[in-house]
């Protein structure tokens, strides 16, 4: 056959078919209007792409319908509306001509073939009315009467043709069937059709079903809260809400992780639900308030420059080159890798070095936030890991309340005084700091009242200590020591003048030409009225002198400027009260100078041994700790041993008793560093040969005369310089600790290493 030829755009018609569509393109009008004085016959087809205007034969589907035109009513606009009924199912050939219309060669088709018994057929036919039934209960829009139209067809062949033209489906799967040409491959097709439609038919119900139920959920929800509101506002508490409210809000804007957020919302539902003014009420909303206030992610930028960390550590600080040079190479990690897990620095040394102000300085040098944690004398667990919210008062630890102070979460904190931590019964604070200062520990620290995972990796912890050994080993283990020793007279002098007056003069509010020291004055309040290990004192007799010196500015209004001279000096600060024994004139027996360390420095020790008729008993004097007694004993068993050499008899020792004094009986002294020197002192008195007045010495003496080396030995040999003493016996074993020291220290001294006891004698008697 030779029709005209439609070209429809996402439309397929198919076979019994009847439907009306709306064309204005000129070709398919052409086509229309031959088809209309002709035979009433077209071929309708779908185009491949609905956006190809002039579509040709290679844009058409072959397979179509031979439709009957049954009615064409023009539309404004210059469009037509065709009201169709499809004939039968047919193929295109190919295209007769193209213009002024599409026409072409049209093959009409047989009937799908089927090679089915009758039975099969029934069974088919009834398995998809079923399917039908099964997905117009999902389908709403299938409607009743495509059902009912449906139910009253009895062959299988009819009734997929019906199917397909009632099916809600796409038109590429119309064009589909309409390609098939077995009843079998058309059945196949229906069926998956039906199953799939069903399944997600039903899933979309179940999900309408829940959305529904949410919705009259919500709902319900919001009809009680609305009721609930005007209860409250009837008890006079309609402030309530509109605080949960806040709450809700502070916490969706919370820098934190999810649980923390989840926490927080929680907490605030539970202190919704609960009547205004309970006693729970109270301590939900403080840990709440808690949770809000600490800084979970929020984090501060750190400086990197060196050059600036470096200008501000020798602002703030004279000396202390090591110290600079380790916080200096901390800092130079940090800028290359910034999430590494940085070492714990504990700075361990006398008090009034400077420790904490090191600290603070480090936290200015790297735009840090400063968090000062004292542990001196905590003795209670929970001041570290918090207090559980059962508890009444309860609190989180002294950690989690430093982060809420500094508001981020890197900070330095420095923890003050670790040394000085207690334990009793409420159990062992040193333990609980473990895990604060665990670098693999501490990313989920969990503080008892808190009872969330906070990470301390990020915070730059500082310890400070006075005595090492007071710090538990696993402790002492975590951290990094850097010693802090004991500044010298030129260190302080420089101290002095340099930081500490002018900070003095500022807070007394002097200016700097109302108030002048010279340096000889200086360094005569250093020598004469201080004797410290760090400059603490000497800070408060600078503090003494400005309170003077404003004093005699405003009772005498015409004096302008104060000079403070080694003259005048007793008239600011009264009378010297140091005073340091001087070397003896002359030798004596049984009066050795030793070397000792104290909390303050250092000191020497004039130790006197007498003997006297007895019956061989050794008296020890000067309130001796068990240490130092124990090194009397040791160095009097080696005396003993080597008595024959020096000529005296055995029966000595059962006949004498020996008396061993350390002068300011009322300071507790102890430690072994004292051996040689109270070894050499009773040797001394029971030889009766004299011993150098211009000798210190220091160093652990064993039973069988040999010298152990000791520490502190830098206060040592400056209490020694300051003594004015030049000659130091000081064990082999510490010659590299000396060589560690500046030429300031041990300028002036002639230090002789000794490493058994005969060596300290023979350097010690000032005759063979």
């Amino acid at each position: 056959m030779i029709l005209p030829v439609v070209a429809l755009r996402s439309l397929v018609v198919l076979p019994k078919m009847v439907l009306h569509f709306d064309i204005n393109r000129k070709k398919t009008i052409e086509a229309v209007h031959c088809s209309m004085m002709q035979k009433q016959k077209v071929f309708l087809t779908m185009q491949k792409d609905e956006r190809e205007e002039i579509p040709g034969l290679e844009d058409l589907y072959s397979y179509g319908v031979i439709a009957n035109i049954k009615q064409l009513m023009r539309l404004p606009n210059q469009t037509y509306r065709v009201l169709v009924e499809g004939e039968c199912r047919a193929k295109l050939l190919g295209l007769t001509q193209e213009d002024p219309f599409l026409e072409g060669e049209i093959l009409p088709s047989p009937a799908a073939q089927t090679e089915y018994s009758e039975i099969e057929k029934e069974a088919m036919l009834r398995s998809l009315k079923e399917w039908c039934r099964s997905f117009a209960a999902t389908e709403p829009n299938f409607g009743d009467t495509a059902m009912r139209s449906l139910q009253v067809i009895q062959t299988l062949e009819e009734y997929l043709d019906q199917l397909m033209i009632r099916f809600p489906s796409e038109p590429l799967q119309k064009q589909k069937f309409l390609n098939l040409d077995s009843t079998q491959m058309q059945f196949s097709m229906l069926a998956q059709l039906l199953q799939r439609e069903t399944e997600i038919g039903q899933v979309k119900l179940d999900l309408q079903e829940k959305l529904k139920a949410q919705m009259e959920k919500n709902q319900r929800e919001y009809m009680l809260r609305e009721q609930i509101k005007v209860i409250r506002k009837e008890l006079g508490e309609e402030d309530v809400d509109s605080e949960i409210d806040r709450l809700l809000e502070k916490a969706e804007a919370l820098n934190a992780p999810q649980e923390v957020k989840d926490t927080v919302r929680r907490e605030t539902e539970r202190l919704r639900s609960l009547q205004h003014g309970q006693a729970e009420s109270g301590v939900i909303r403080n840990y709440i308030d808690t949770l809000l206030a600490l800084p979970w992610n929020n984090c501060s930028e750190d400086n990197s420059d060196i050059a600036h960390a470096a200008r501000i550590l020798n602002e703030d600080h004279y000396g202390m080159e090591k110290i600079k040079e380790r916080i200096l190479e901390y800092l130079a990690v940090r800028a290359f890798s910034p999430d590494s897990q940085g070492s714990i620095l504990c700075l361990a040394g006398p008090p009034g070095t400077g420790k904490t102000s090191i600290a603070q300085s480090v936290a200015r040098a790297l735009g840090k936030k400063y968090v000062r944690v004292c542990l001196g004398g905590v003795r209670d667990e929970a001041e570290i890991r918090g207090h559980r919210r059962t508890y009444i008062g309860s609190m989180p630890g002294r950690i989690a309340a430093g982060l809420k102070q500094a508001g981020t979460s890197n900070p330095l904190m420095l923890l003050d005084e670790i040394d000085k931590v207690g334990t009793d019964a409420r159990g062992d604070t040193s333990s609980a700091l473990l895990e604060v200062l665990d670098p693999e520990q501490n990313r989920r620290f969990a503080d008892h009242y808190i009872e969330l995972p906070m990470d301390l990796s990020r915070v730059l912890f500082i310890a400070t200590a006075n005595n090492v050994s007071a710090i538990p080993r696993p402790l002492l283990d975590r951290m990094e020591l850097i010693e802090v020793d004991s500044y010298t007279e030129n260190e302080k002098f420089h101290i002095g003048k340099d930081y500490l007056l002018p900070k003095q003069k500022k807070q007394n509010g002097l200016s700097g030409r109302q108030l002048s020291i010279t340096d000889e004055a200086l360094r005569r309040i250093i020598h004469h009225y201080t004797r410290e290990a760090g400059v603490r004192m000497l800070e408060r007799k600078l503090a003494d002198i400005c309170r003077k010196a404003a004093r005699r500015l405003l009772e005498d209004s015409e004096r302008k400027e104060i000079h403070v001279t080694e003259k005048n000096l007793t008239d600011f600060l009264g009378k010297e009260k140091v005073h340091f024994d001087p070397v003896n004139e002359k030798d004596d027996i049984g009066v050795v100078r030793g070397l000792a360390w104290t909390s303050v420095g250092g000191d020497t020790l004039e130790i006197e041994v007498n003997v006297m008729p007895g019956s061989g008993k050794i008296q020890l004097t000067g309130q001796m700790g068990d240490v130092m007694k124990e090194s009397a004993q040791t160095g009097l068993s080696y005396i003993r041993s080597i008595a024959e050499d020096y000529s005296v008899e055995s029966s000595y020792f059962e006949q004498h008793d020996i008396h061993i004094h350390i002068p300011e009986g009322a300071v507790p002294k102890d430690g072994p560093s004292a051996g040689i020197t109270m070894a050499t002192g009773m040797l001394s008195a029971i030889t009766e040969h004299k011993v150098r007045a211009d000798l210190a010495m220091t160093g652990e003496v064993t039973l069988r005369g040999r010298v152990l080396p000791i520490g502190g030995l830098k206060e040592k040999l400056l209490a020694a310089k300051m003594a004015g003493i030049h000659h130091v016996l000081v064990p082999a074993k510490n010659e590299p600790d000396v060589d560690e020291l500046s030429k300031e220290i041990t300028d002036g001294l002639d230090i002789t290493y000794v490493s058994r006891m005969g060596e300290v004698i023979e350097q010690a008697f000032a005759e063979n």
